[in-house]
């Protein structure tokens, strides 16, 4: 009589910063998922490196391969190379991270795969070390997500492009300003849906709360493509916020999934540009008259000021408002305190009053 024996559990192991999270990472990510039972991914936090935060990265990973085990490390060494010293630390740290977790197989396609698969006692894995499947590194990506956007999943790459929303009540120069702003860049801008929406279906110059949900979602959807498809920056001319102002314009209430995609829009932008009234008023047959453009432009900036959204007033001409976000963007910084970019910006217009 044979005894069966139960199947040895397989746990694999990788490691690194993921900044950002490329094709040749998940290479290897998918190579490891095929070949363990459970696969570990340790994601190193890395200020120096990038400016992406590291539940981001984390959150790269997870909505991609929910069956892994993300363990983020926000003390780990901050040293790479190929001495003894810098491999005892990474050795040591990954040790008691781990506790008595034990691991068959490391998967890595750098030089540490031999002394860390060593010190765990397991498989020493490399996947593509010649890079000959995935030709690209983080550090090229880095240089210019654009150019190597092909080896970015668009849930990685569109987290790498600064959203710039254009907000204001009719009439203030959004559609203009973004247009211009997008051709300057060399990128795309997304048009008010709610326009073309408008124009083919209002009724005596009003639309129903469904019409106003479904203006929101799609505006949403066609955004989330373009930022798949800009160059750094995606200038948005309006967004749900601004829908749901129309619904309390139109109706006195806003549906609870308009209301909810207005919330989601209250942390969903990197930069809100304000619009000023400070421009003569387009009366075309669309729009409902100078004094509803003053009225609609102060519920905006009520409704911006009870969310604690900061945003920047652009006035002037064509020409000065570009400026103005020309220099805003200069001294911009993905994933950096808005404080200190208003403060950057101030000390700058000092020094060149100076």
């Amino acid at each position: 009589m044979s005894i069966v024996l139960p199947p040895i559990r397989t746990t694999g192991l990788t490691l690194g910063k993921f900044a950002p999270l490329h094709r040749g990472h998940q290479l290897l990510i998918e190579t490891a998922l095929a070949e363990v039972d459970h696969l570990i991914v340790i994601i190193y936090d890395s200020p120096l490196v990038t400016p992406v935060p590291l539940p981001l990265r984390s959150a790269w990973l997870r909505a991609l391969y929910p069956q892994l085990t993300v363990i983020e490390a926000w003390g780990g060494p901050q040293e790479v190379g190929d001495t003894p010293i810098i491999q005892q630390q990474h050795e040591a740290y990954i040790a008691a991270l781990l506790g008595d977790q034990h691991i068959t197989h490391f998967y890595s396609s750098e030089f540490y795969g031999a002394h860390m698969s060593r010190t765990l006692h397991a498989v020493d894995r490399r996947v593509d070390p010649a890079r000959a499947t995935v030709p690209i590194s983080a550090t090229r990506i880095r240089a210019d997500s654009y150019a190597h956007r092909a080896y970015l999943h668009p849930r990685v790459y569109r987290d790498l492009v600064t959203n710039v929303v254009v907000l204001g009540a009719p009439s203030t120069g959004k559609t203009t300003l973004a247009a211009r702003l997008a051709a300057l860049y060399q990128t795309h801008w997304m048009p008010e849906y709610g326009r073309e929406f408008w124009e083919q279906h209002q009724h005596a110059r009003r639309l129903t709360p469904a019409q106003l949900v479904t203006i929101a979602e799609t505006h949403l959807a066609r955004e989330e493509q373009l930022l798949c498809e800009a160059r750094q920056y995606l200038f948005t001319d309006t967004n749900a916020l601004t829908t749901a102002i129309f619904a309390l314009d139109y109706h006195g209430a806003v549906l609870p999934r308009l209301a909810q995609l207005a919330d989601a829009a209250a942390t969903r932008y990197d930069l809100v540009l304000l619009c000023d009234t400070d421009i003569p008023y387009d009366a075309t047959w669309d729009r409902s008259g100078a004094v509803q453009r003053h009225t609609f432009q102060q519920r905006i900036i009520a409704d911006l000021v009870l969310r604690n959204i900061p945003y920047i007033t652009i006035r002037g001409t064509l020409d000065a408002r570009v400026a103005q976000v020309q220099r805003v963007l200069a001294y911009y910084r993905p994933y950096h305190s808005l404080t200190d970019l208003l403060w950057a910006a101030n000390e700058g217009n000092h020094n060149e009053s100076v």
